[in-house]
């Protein structure tokens, strides 16, 4: 699968139009249905090349989009969650620097 295009598994004649957010491929038991002993064989039927993994990042990708950003009556959880997102990104990268201003007690 080349950039831009669709996935191999699509066929408009059974799919009808494209949706980015949904998964063409076989379908699986879901994460939330597996028991315990299961894990393990579900881990292993899942791609793990950098293609299928793009593409599971865009499928989440375009989720979030259609629940939070794209509804007729857009309320202020995307923005909340880009701003949490942001700032727990920002004191992941900073962390180094900020823990040596620790207040430490000194008796």
């Amino acid at each position: 699968m080349a950039f831009g295009d669709y996935p191999k598994e699509y066929n408009p004649a059974v799919h009808g139009p494209y949706d980015p957010a949904r998964y063409y491929g076989k379908p699986d038991t879901p994460f939330g249905q597996l028991k315990l002993n299961e894990i393990g064989s579900w881990f292993g039927r899942r791609s793990k090349t950098p293609s299928a993994f793009m593409g599971a990042c865009s499928r989440v990708w375009w989720r979030w989009q259609h629940k939070y950003v794209q509804p007729k009556k857009v309320g202020i959880a995307p923005f909340f969650q880009l701003l949490v997102g942001s700032m727990t990104f920002f004191y992941a990268i900073n962390y180094g620097k900020m823990k040596h201003h620790r207040n430490y007690k000194y008796h």
